[in-house]
């Protein structure tokens, strides 16, 4: 999923306008983008006995799952006894993602978030897809005895961290519980902590990154995605906040420029070198069949395992580029020597610090 993307500013460091630049981008009013995230990455407040409270705060915390480009292409449908997600077509990603792939994957992710925060909330949650046909994922709900999970409570602590990590390993029984929460219905999550194979990986990666950066409509896609300023991402309440990928907030009649300037293949391909190598391992997630419905899974196994790694203080962030290059990916399968299953999602992990998380649109922006 291609929220791990990040641009680059290191030349700017030395400059000091940059810096005074940067600080006022940033307001300092009750809609500072501080105080908006403080707002959006917590726990609610249980709306005992209110249908209508209970469902909107179930999908509050929906929207709080990773998307695409932070793209949130997902809207809710409240139902007597269900929840609805549905793909938000007006938000697809058509250069990184022609055949709505990772779109699928986000819904996952949604839906899996909605069943945490249902059974915190005493409700079964049971998804599939709309008997009726097209692409409706239903999320069924029935009572039942109120849980609240590790991987609930990790919600408001999980985000992609695009950043280096410390590159200390991570112990065998923490690997095989993110092993076993990211395993599902014809999904399987293929762990790899060698350095090796890692650095084989790698090598993908640098393919696949090269190959997108040398796409005009790729690069454009990107650009449009990217909130260059804290007011900018207030204000949009979507997209990849600059300072979420650990760079300086700009204004953005600032950060536009500058994108084209610094955003080159072999900056980003240097970046991604150093984030594998502090990385502890890296995760590929497979799947067995092609199709919404299994990629829908791929998301719901994605979302457990980042919850997962949250609750552990673990960070993860994506490195989709081998898997999202469609003439890269078949040998990427071939060496993953996973025949002719899907290599779906590419995921680095490790110890690290957290930083400014990405922000989310209101509940009432995604209700239908």
């Amino acid at each position: 999923m291609s929220s791990r993307r990040k641009f680059i500013f290191t030349s700017l460091g030395s400059v000091g306008a940059v810096a005074g630049l940067a600080s006022c981008s940033s307001q300092t009013g009750a809609d500072s983008y501080e105080r908006v995230a403080d707002r959006t990455w917590r726990h609610g407040k249980p709306a005992v006995g209110d249908k209508l409270a209970v469902s909107q705060e179930l999908v509050r915390y929906a929207t709080l799952a990773p998307s695409s480009h932070n793209t949130q292409c997902w809207k809710f449908r409240l139902e007597d006894g269900a929840i609805s997600v549905l793909p938000d077509l007006a938000r697809r990603c058509p250069a990184v993602d022609p055949d709505d792939h990772h779109l699928f994957v986000s819904l996952g992710c949604a839906a899996e978030n909605l069943i945490q925060a249902a059974l915190a909330n005493g409700l079964k949650g049971h998804a599939g897809f709309d008997a009726a046909g097209g692409n409706v994922l239903r999320v069924a709900l029935e009572p039942t005895k109120p849980e609240t999970t590790t991987l609930f409570q990790a919600i408001p602590e999980r985000q992609s961290t695009r950043r280096e990590y410390d590159g200390q390993q991570i112990d065998s029984q923490q690997l095989q519980l993110l092993e076993t929460v990211g395993t599902g219905n014809g999904v399987q999550v293929l762990l790899m902590t060698e350095g090796q194979a890692m650095e084989a990986v790698l090598e993908y990666v640098v393919q696949g990154n090269t190959a997108q950066m040398n796409d005009p409509a790729f690069v454009a896609e990107l650009k449009q995605w990217i909130r260059f300023s804290g007011d900018e991402a207030v204000r949009m309440g979507d997209g990849l906040y600059a300072a979420s990928s650990g760079n300086p907030a700009l204004p953005t009649w600032l950060g536009r420029p500058l994108f084209d300037l610094f955003f080159t293949p072999k900056s980003e391909n240097d970046k991604y070198a150093k984030h594998v190598r502090s990385s502890a391992g890296i995760a590929v997630f497979v799947s067995d069949s092609p199709g919404p419905a299994q990629w829908v899974e791929v998301g719901r196994c994605y979302a457990r395992f980042a919850l997962q790694s949250a609750a552990l203080g673990i960070r993860n962030a994506m490195l989709n580029q081998p898997v999202e290059v469609s003439a890269l990916r078949p040998q990427f399968a071939t060496f993953l020597g996973i025949g002719n299953r899907r290599p779906d999602l590419v995921v680095r992990f490790g110890r690290g610090p957290k930083l400014p998380s990405s922000l989310r649109r209101p509940v009432a922006d995604v209700l239908v």
